[in-house]
């Protein structure tokens, strides 16, 4: 079906704003509660990647079922019965889920804006992957753009004066560096999981929630020995859930649906239209960071790396073609 003009462009103003909404609340609330003082325990973030993809697999099964008539045979033949093609997706569910929770770990130490900008990586390390994995060519602009990004998230990280000799800005240093090395990873991760994914997506015919259930089937096993290793001793004590209050849930309803409403709206978003919403939610996350949260000091290399991260991700996203006609599309 064929939309008037008017309602497309009235659907991408809005999935422009979906976008925005999601990937800066979850910044922002997922550092938030990891950095809210209360009494008792704090959540346990291993126990928040498990919940999110429980959430997951029971969203992508309910759709599932409404589109073939709550019959459980689609998910039967394709899951069940065809196990090599589920095993498949052990690779991305184990590398997903290790980045879930290395975001957990860069939010606990680093500011929203200041992760927000440094995450854009992910553009780098999965323009990396698609051309040695999918055979993608890549133009004159998007290298230039990769450039333009290592510049920005250089200048972003680059540290400023301070008083070294001072224990707090030692721990401070510290923290910052554990913050960059779990961003840095996920990056990485990212970009491998979501090529290798795209690949399997693109041998195969299908949908992308039955897809998304086989993620999250391994995610939810790989996910519930993550936490019986990292905090086994833990929940013994104050059980899984301990630490839960509606900030957490409300994190975990993001991170569970954020990447399902990310594959509905963007057949409706074009490529410029993801670089501007990335762009918006950095600016959004710097400005709550810096009123709200209290917890970011912007200085004029983080400014100059911001706005090198923000055109980088314009140039990337405006070259469409590929550089010749063998190329992969992605």
């Amino acid at each position: 079906m064929v939309l008037p003009p008017a309602h497309s462009s009235r659907l991408k103003y809005v999935s422009l704003g979906v976008l925005v909404f999601q990937t800066t609340s979850l910044v922002l609330t997922m550092r938030y509660s990891r950095t809210l003082k209360e009494d008792g325990p704090r959540y346990l973030a291993s126990s928040a990647v498990v919940s999110a993809e429980v959430l997951k697999i029971l969203v992508c099964t309910l759709i599932v079922f409404m589109e073939n008539n709550f019959s459980v045979r689609l998910l039967k033949e394709e899951i069940v019965n065809k196990p090599v093609e589920t095993l498949k997706l052990a690779i991305p569910a184990g590398i997903y889920t290790l980045q879930n929770n290395l975001l957990y770990v860069a939010l606990s130490n680093l500011d929203a804006a200041t992760y927000q900008v440094t995450y854009q990586l992910k553009i780098l390390t999965t323009a990396l992957f698609s051309v040695s994995m999918l055979g993608k060519r890549l133009g004159l602009y998007q290298w230039l753009s990769l450039l333009f990004l290592m510049a920005g998230v250089t200048l972003v990280q680059w540290p400023t004066e301070s008083e070294v000799d001072s224990e707090q800005a030692v721990l401070s240093a510290g923290s910052q560096f554990v913050g960059l090395m779990a961003v840095l990873t996920a990056c990485l991760s990212s970009g491998f999981a979501g090529v290798y994914f795209e690949k399997i997506l693109k041998e195969t015919k299908q949908s992308v929630w039955v897809r998304n259930i086989q993620l999250g089937l391994f995610g939810f096993v790989f996910g519930i020995v993550g936490m019986t290793v990292y905090d086994g001793e833990r929940v013994r004590e104050s059980g899984m859930f301990q630490g839960y209050n509606t900030i957490t849930c409300t994190v975990v309803t993001l991170q569970a649906l954020g990447g399902l409403v990310i594959a509905v709206v963007i057949k409706y978003a074009d490529n410029i239209l993801k670089g501007f919403a990335t762009s918006l939610s950095i600016i959004v996350s710097t400005l709550i960071s810096y009123f709200l949260l209290e917890d970011f000091n912007p200085t004029s290399l983080f400014f100059m790396g911001a706005m090198l991260v923000i055109a980088a991700t314009f140039l990337y996203s405006n070259e469409c073609k590929p550089a010749n006609g063998s190329a992969i599309k992605v």
